[in-house]
Formats: C-alpha cells, structure tokens, sequence
C-alpha cells in the first residue's frame, strides 16, 4: 500500500477536476435524454473527457459510422505522442502495461511521466494506482452526475458548452503562458516575428477552425479543421520547434537573451 499512499496526494489535483467535470457530463448525458447507467459505462470503458461530451451528441444522432471514426482518431491523435513518450516509462510493468496505456489521458499522462518514484517502491504499482485513481475520479463524477441529472427539472440548456469553456480556457492559459515566455527572454522590444512564432499553434487553431467554419459550415467543420491543423503544424514544425525550444529554454533559466 506504499505506493497508494504516495500516488494518492499527487492526484488530488485530478480528482479535483475530474469529479466536477464528470458531474456535468453526467448531467448532460442524462438530460439529453440518454439512460442514467450509459455515462458511467462510457466512463469505464471509452474514459476521455472530450470524446464523451462529443458522443452524446453522437448517440443521439443517425448512426454514421465513417464520421465517428474520423472524429474519434482527430480527437484523440495526441494520445500516440503520449504513447511514444511513454515506451520507457512503462517498459517492464508486465500485464499492467495494457492498462496503463488505455487509462492514459492528459492528466494522467502528466503526472506518471514527471513522476519521480522512491527505489524502495514498485513502480509498476505507482503507475497502476495513479491511473486507476484519475479513472475512479471521472467515473465517480459521471455516475453523481447521472444520479442528479435524473432529478434535474430545471432547463439545462447551455450545459454542453462546457468543453467550450473549458477550450477556451487552455486556449487563454497556452496564449499568456507564451507571452510571459516571450517577455522574460525579450524584456521589452519583441519582434513580429517571434510573436507569430510563439504563437503559432493557436494562432493555427484559430485561423483553420475560422476557415473550415466558413466553408463547410458548423456541422461539419470540426474534422477538416483538425485535418488542417495538423497538416499546417506538420509542414511548420522545423520552423517553430527551435524557437519554442529556445523559449522554454529560456524558462529553465538557459539561454537569456
């Protein structure tokens, strides 16, 4: 049990998140029309927050098994770089492994890779109850939601903006955290350029998402803006990767300019 003892303070910040945010996706899921018990097996078994709110929608829809796909390998694209990231953290964990790989979100992702782990403890066992906390926490937070959403007899309209919200937000905290970047390695001239470049991935989000709106309209925008962004981040990436690499240098104390 050592290795609960220690992994359990790491996720309190997680359980913070998880339970609050799966509380309203049980409330959505229920309200939309949906069984009570369908939020909670998706907790269990699909267990990523964005594709979750996404699939109410899709439950409720006529069935377009091309369009799910597609939605479903965009949203969770990112989860192969955790993967690549995670090959030597998690070499060694026997059966668990195939655990650990289909529990790995964002914040479980963060916390098992920086993870710093005492000798005299598993590691296995470290990695294992961080992953199955996080998972209990958004479980947990979609059955309550479930529960009182079954109840709810006021209006719930706006909940699904939710994820909106929560987007924006990592939007607005990606975007200041590279301006104070470029600020403390600039002080107080900063050129255009290095603007642009620090900003580069949200100012593609942006920019593709606008584009792809305008042409196909918002129902069927968001897999051609992820297809675009991608393509244009992939084309750019020689250019923007030395300089956010400079940057975050910069943060660590390394080169000042």
């Amino acid at each position: 049990m050592r290795e609960l003892k220690e992994a359990f303070p790491k996720t309190i910040p997680v359980l913070a998140g998880y339970i609050f945010l799966g509380i309203t996706y049980g409330i959505l899921a229920v309200t939309s029309g949906l069984p009570a018990w369908v939020p909670v097996l998706t907790a269990l078994v699909v267990y990523t927050g964005s594709m979750e709110f996404l699939l109410v929608s899709i439950l409720l829809a006529p069935f377009n098994p091309f369009s799910v796909l597609a939605t479903t390998l965009m949203v969770g694209a990112r989860h192969i770089f955790y993967g690549l990231a995670m090959l030597s953290k998690y070499r060694g964990t026997g059966k668990a492994k195939f655990y650990l790989i289909y529990t790995t979100s964002d914040e479980t992702f963060a916390l098992n890779c920086d993870a710093k782990i005492p000798e005299r403890m598993d590691k296995t066992k470290h990695y294992f109850w961080v992953s199955f906390l996080d998972q209990m926490y958004w479980v947990a937070g979609s059955a309550l939601g479930a529960f009182f959403g079954s109840y709810i007899t006021v209006s719930t309209e706006g909940l699904d903006f939710v994820m909106t919200a929560m987007f924006i937000c990592i939007f607005l905290s990606q975007w200041l955290r590279d301006r104070d970047l470029l600020i403390q390695k600039y002080r107080k001239k900063i050129p255009w350029k290095q603007i642009l470049l620090a900003h580069a991935g949200e100012i593609t989000g942006v920019l593709a998402s606008l584009l792809c709106l305008l042409i196909f309209g918002s129902e069927k925008f968001i897999i051609p803006s992820m297809i675009l962004i991608l393509v244009i981040l992939a084309c750019t990436r020689k250019q923007v990767e030395p300089f956010t690499d400079d940057l975050n240098k910069a943060q660590t104390g390394g080169d000042q300019a």
